[in-house]
């Protein structure tokens, strides 16, 4: 593969899955981790990429950027709208972060009177631009990679919520491994946010079905809806459906 090829495939990963790694590179594409390393400097000094330890970020990571400059930012746009018809007045409801939660704050009702619970700081200053919306921040280590608040005290926090809704915002989903994702400090505190929820939907774009990563949040089993940009009828979602996933 040339660099160039090598190069382009990296940018489409890292703006698919908001973080990849070092290793998963060198295995998906047969070259050493000190080629990508040379491959990821390259690309964030053209600031395609933002390099961290191990692997790369999403520029979306970054809060000045513009929404626009978003990957496939209609179609989260699109699932936003979905996601945010879904929340009603009283309801607690708790969040992970990412760019398609990030359109979803912003798609909320002006007169909606909820409360968003997240330990994702780019989500909770979303929230707190609503009017009518109460916000309650989970404190705990901020992980720089996820710009979320991870370890133990965060989840025993999480734990001691009982909320109507949870919505994850994720990496990637297959029917074999279900939800799957590649960072273990983020996959425990979405495990407890499951575990806290009456209802648990998953916001993706359609491109991260049929996708996997290396670490297992659920099984598709174990959360209730998936909302993407398609049309629930689109054939790609017959399996889910099978195995009693509601699709919007």
């Amino acid at each position: 593969m040339l660099k160039q090829e090598r190069q382009a495939f990296i940018v489409h990963q890292v703006n698919l899955h908001n973080r990849v790694l070092s290793s998963d590179l060198s295995t998906q594409m047969n070259v050493s981790e000190d080629t990508i390393r040379r491959d990821l400097q390259e690309l964030a000094d053209k600031g395609k990429i933002i390099k961290v330890h191990g692997g790369a970020l999403s520029r979306s990571f970054n809060s000045s950027i513009n929404s626009s400059s978003v990957y496939s930012i209609d179609a989260k746009k699109t699932i936003a709208q979905k996601a945010a018809s879904l929340v009603k007045d009283g309801m607690f409801v708790m969040s992970t972060g990412g760019t398609t939660i990030i359109e979803m704050a912003k798609a909320l009702p002006d007169n909606l009177h909820a409360t968003f619970i997240t330990g994702s700081l780019p989500a909770a200053l979303e929230y707190i631009h609503h009017p009518t919306i109460e916000v309650i921040f989970i404190g705990d280590k901020l992980s720089k990679n996820s710009q979320i608040t991870i370890g133990p005290d965060a989840i025993l926090k999480i734990r001691q919520f009982k909320v109507d809704l949870c919505f994850l915002g994720i990496n990637a989903l297959d029917i074999k491994h279900g939800l799957t994702d590649n960072d273990y400090d983020v996959v425990q505190v979405k495990k407890a946010m499951i575990e806290s929820a009456n209802e648990v939907i998953a916001l993706s774009i359609s491109e991260k079905v049929n996708t996997s990563q290396s670490i297992q949040v659920c099984k598709v089993n174990e959360f209730d809806t998936l909302i993407t940009e398609l049309s629930p009828d689109d054939k790609i979602f017959q399996p889910y459906k099978n195995a009693g996933l509601s699709i919007l």
